[in-house]
């Protein structure tokens, strides 16, 4: 298959999720409707170092497909990484971005019918808001989905009410965020404890990762632990 041409973006708004977390809202301008898959990615050619393969960075799509030229990205500032200071630092509204996509093949599976255990962590949660969006806008059966987030602090919850608000009006969806350094009302701990507890029935499962390697590392030997079958597992690691 031949490589997708680089065009250009556009970035038409910005927003900080905490302090080292930022939306960036890009606009295609030569086109009429940017067209992706949920779970897709983008690769930036950013301004960061003269070989071209040192300048590419991908980001997961946060946003679903609406028809529109306009997409979003949920980055995490990654301490001395070139790209990320960069985004952060010297991109601003009207900052003109070379990119390539959508790429990439974490996407759902054809068949929705077994449960989906959609385990993530930080910004891992990008592709899995588009494919739960994209399910309830299109309203598309499937048996159950079940999005485990892990994060240290509640602060640290992308797009928590909105999940929560999604939750409540798609059935089947189950959203369980979990936090690891913070007594609430939700679960504690790490991501494993939460899909070992709801697979204790074996129900027939995909299991989608998507996070820091150590987390999707883990959690591939958990589930093969759990007795499913690794054809069962798919992952898009970051980092």
């Amino acid at each position: 298959m031949a490589l997708l041409p680089w065009q250009k973006g556009v970035i038409i708004k910005t927003e900080d999720c905490s302090s080292t977390t930022r939306r960036f809202w890009i606009k295609i301008p030569a086109l009429e409707r940017f067209d992706f898959i949920p779970g897709q990615f983008v690769t930036l050619d950013l301004p960061i170092h003269e070989k071209p393969n040192k300048r590419w960075r991908s980001y997961s799509i946060a946003s679903w497909p609406d028809g529109t030229n306009v997409f979003e990205l949920v980055i995490v500032k990654v301490e001395n990484g070139l790209g990320t200071t960069y985004l952060f630092n010297e991109a601003t509204v009207g900052t003109e971005l070379t990119l390539r996509g959508a790429l990439g093949v974490f996407t759902l599976p054809d068949e929705l019918d077994k449960e989906l255990f959609l385990i993530c962590t930080g910004t891992g949660i990008a592709p899995f808001r588009s494919m739960v969006h994209h399910l309830a806008n299109h309203q598309i059966a499937f048996h159950r989905v079940h999005l485990i987030f892990g994060a240290r602090l509640q602060t640290d919850l992308l797009y928590y009410d909105e999940l929560k608000a999604l939750e409540k009006r798609l059935p089947g969806f189950l959203y369980h965020p979990t936090l690891s350094r913070e007594s609430w009302n939700g679960h504690r701990g790490y991501v494993h404890a939460v899909y070992k507890e709801l697979c204790q029935g074996h129900p027939p499962a995909h299991f989608y990762l998507c996070g820091w390697k150590n987390m999707i590392d883990e959690a591939i030997t958990t589930i093969k632990g759990m007795g499913y079958d690794r054809k069962s597992i798919h992952q898009e690691i970051y980092g």
